[in-house]
């Protein structure tokens, strides 16, 4: 009998235990199943995975987080207009000042996505711990989703795919985004973006809980000015930039 939308929904949900964040050095982050909790209990609203964007520490000439993207989840890294792409650098200037940032833009994994909000199958979801997915049993590729979108963070899939992870299920006629590499996050690990920038030596992306003031992300973001991009719009995204 096939499941019913809800069914998979909360099917996908149940993957999402709950991880607790240990802090190694400033931006380096290494995640633990949190105590007692088993690894097929649901995900919880305790819980808001986010990320915090040091742009004084991102280059602009550096995509080591968009190439760790683009090996873990299977994207070809081409960026024409039909390609995927679930990160890219954006390159900001001052007219005035002159100042210039770099940043990482991907999808924003809103508290109030309005992708969800137009999707007219429930394909897009959102997780009790904030992690804004697309169930690709579902999605009927009608890009209401991408239109909603004011972050341009969700693509097509045009072609067949081959050679997929098989953690992260892509299919041609869907459409996606960046995930938060929920896959790893349901490990105990690092998004591929996070663990590069460290790996790397720049450490400007914190991945964490920012729903917990003892995590490093909540500190940061409780003791340094940080912005949400489009903050007029009221969506509450769970990705915050430093330094613009």
């Amino acid at each position: 009998m096939r499941a019913t939308g809800e069914a998979r929904r909360q099917f996908l949900a149940a993957a999402g235990g709950a991880v607790a964040a240990l802090t190694l050095a400033p931006g380096v982050l290494l995640l633990a199943p949190a105590h007692g909790r088993a690894p097929d209990q649901p995900a919880t609203g305790k819980v808001r995975w986010g990320l915090l964007v040091d742009t004084t520490k991102c280059a602009s000439a550096c995509a080591d987080c968009v190439s760790a993207c683009n090996r873990e989840n299977g994207l070809s890294g081409r960026t024409g207009p039909t390609d995927a792409q679930w990160i890219r650098k954006i390159d900001l200037k001052h007219l005035r000042s002159g100042r210039q940032a770099s940043l990482p833009m991907m999808c924003q994994h809103c508290a109030a996505p309005p992708c969800v909000d137009v999707c007219p199958t429930g394909a897009s979801f959102k997780r009790a711990d904030g992690i804004v997915l697309v169930d690709k049993h579902i999605c009927i590729g009608c890009r209401y989703c991408m239109m909603a979108c004011p972050y341009k963070a969700r693509s097509l899939v045009h072609e067949p795919v081959t050679g997929q992870n098989p953690d992260v299920p892509r299919g041609k006629g869907t459409v996606e985004s960046c995930t938060l590499c929920v896959h790893r996050v349901d490990r105990g690990e690092l998004p591929a973006c996070v663990a590069a920038c460290a790996a790397a030596g720049h450490r400007a992306i914190v991945f964490g809980d920012l729903n917990d003031p003892a995590s490093e992300i909540a500190q940061r973001v409780a003791r340094h000015p940080s912005l949400q991009v489009r903050a007029d719009l009221g969506l509450d995204p769970g990705v915050r930039y430093q330094g613009i």
